[in-house]
């Protein structure tokens, strides 16, 4: 039939049960006589435990050599599941990222694939082979290893997936598919049957925690069709991710997200001249430092402010770079931290060229008296700043100003790669 590609996350790996009941989920598929790929992550809470391991050696631990250690999870999951599916008669064959050939750019700890050789995939599918491979991994040109940073084992399943052009990318996981928000904070939430791309990819980028967005970035490239699933109810399809082209869209909105893991700097009195914030930012970049929100405010007597959100685990790097590097630009100006923050996001394809879905969002939050610190939107997606207390409330207020209760956001149209 065709090539699917199968991604497992550590839970699904965490024991040798696991293992063997995830090699029986890649035998069923086997069996319908597609070719398969396998993508697995380390067991259970292996990679936490190498970084403990490595941060009780030393407090600023090399980063080639992180990768070097980190590395090493992934192996051990897919010798063990490619001898599991040996056990029951199958023939297969594990591969870590270099023997692939999953070629990156030369940054450690969070590099991205830059090409992936198919040869020996093919050889080893054409054997009639169950391939196993180490996902979050993979090889500079020079040789030298890398990872792929957080989420890269399902970058590595969809870039297979697009570089075999697999039928479809199956990501399992311990959910059943991707929510209109967070089932912990509103039970009643349902299950969403397809999405599209630029939704699931905001969702992504603003919290919420199915699929990474370099995994949809590049099934969105390259016209992956993805299904999220449960590793624990093979027979429920999950969450379909396709182009939007594909879908008949119902609602504005399609999900609420809340991410949590950001911080907010805010550089006050800086000089009101060109470049200012070429240069803050530049210098940011330059040391691979997203930044997420922006907000720059009046010029007042040839002084402003602007304010900026990053990732919590980049505040420390970020404040060193804005002290050392741009020491000239903020050494008249003050460097104020807000950790207590959380960013509301509200997406869906439907809110273009639909008015109003803004002023709604605004006037949800206020009912509940949650003030808005920034606002940042797209096409498809609303951002608010609020106080990290009251993300929660935000949420369910926002579900039920949007009617996200039923999972009647879109259906599929047209032909399909059968899924």
């Amino acid at each position: 039939m065709g090539i699917i590609v199968q991604k497992f996350g550590g839970t699904s790996v965490a024991d040798p049960q696991k293992i063997h009941n995830v090699a029986k989920a890649v035998i069923r598929e086997k069996e319908k006589g597609n070719d398969v790929v396998v993508v697995v992550s380390a067991m259970g809470h292996t990679t936490d435990y190498l970084i403990k391991l490595a941060k009780e050696v030393t407090n600023n631990p090399d980063s080639r050599e992180m990768d070097m250690l980190l590395s090493t999870g992934e192996q051990v999951s897919i010798a063990l599941l490619a001898m599991a599916i040996q056990s029951n008669g199958y023939k297969a064959v594990s591969m870590n990222g270099q023997q692939v050939g999953i070629i990156t750019e030369n940054i450690h700890s969070k590099a991205r694939i830059v090409d992936i050789k198919t040869e020996k995939l093919k050889k080893y599918l054409k054997e009639g082979n169950i391939i196993v491979v180490a996902g979050f991994q993979g090889v500079t040109p020079e040789g030298e290893i890398t990872t792929l940073g957080r989420g890269g084992s399902d970058t590595s399943a969809v870039a297979i997936a697009a570089a075999l052009k697999a039928d479809r990318c199956d990501i399992y996981t311990d959910v059943e598919g991707v929510y209109a928000t967070d089932p912990r904070i509103v039970p009643n939430i349902q299950k969403t049957d397809v999405i599209s791309y630029e939704e699931m990819l905001e969702l992504a980028r603003v919290g919420a925690n199915v699929l990474h967005p370099r995994s949809v970035e590049t099934a969105k490239q390259f016209g992956v069709p993805l299904r999220v699933r449960s590793s624990f109810k093979l027979n429920n399809l999950g969450t379909l991710i396709i182009g939007v082209e594909n879908m008949e869209i119902y609602k504005p909105v399609a999900g609420v997200a809340a991410d949590t893991s950001q911080v907010r700097i805010l550089l006050a009195n800086l000089p009101d001249i060109p470049g200012t914030a070429a240069k803050l930012f530049g210098s940011l970049a330059k040391n691979n430092i997203s930044v997420d929100m922006i907000i720059q405010s009046l010029a007042s007597n040839g002084k402003n402010s602007i304010a900026f959100t990053v990732d919590a685990d980049d505040l420390d790097s970020a404040i060193k770079i804005l002290k050392e590097d741009d020491k000239d630009t903020v050494k008249d100006g003050e460097i104020l931290i807000d950790k207590d923050i959380a960013k509301v996001s509200i997406v869906g394809a439907g809110m273009v060229d639909r008015p109003g879905i803004a002023a709604d969002m605004f006037k949800a939050l206020a009912e509940k008296d949650i003030n808005i610190k920034m606002i940042s939107t797209s096409e498809i997606k609303i951002s608010c700043l609020v106080d990290k207390d009251k993300s929660k409330e935000a949420i369910k207020a926002l579900c039920k100003e949007f009617n996200l209760e039923t999972n009647e956001m879109a259906i599929v149209k047209g032909d399909l790669p059968d899924v």
